[in-house]
């Protein structure tokens, strides 16, 4: 199953955030926004620092993919 974060963007967008002031706000590095863009692993910590910063449910930034395997297209 695979994560994305284009709700966490969107977000953004409508709070007018940009990616540097979430970083400042959370107190992560770059790096981590890099793999948010990538939909790439993020830690349950960061994610936790984000929905404070943003005052918001993990549903709000996230949703998990489901493989195609998963999905019950394995015939």
């Amino acid at each position: 199953m695979a994560v994305n974060y284009k709700k966490l963007f969107h977000l953004l967008i409508d709070k007018g955030m940009t990616n540097a002031e979430l970083m400042e706000k959370s107190g992560f590095s770059a790096n981590i926004i890099t793999r948010l863009k990538r939909n790439h692993y993020v830690s349950l910590d960061s994610i936790e620092k984000i929905c404070y910063a943003l005052d918001c449910g993990v549903d709000d930034i996230l949703e998990f993919i489901p493989d195609e395997k998963e999905n019950g297209n394995n015939d």
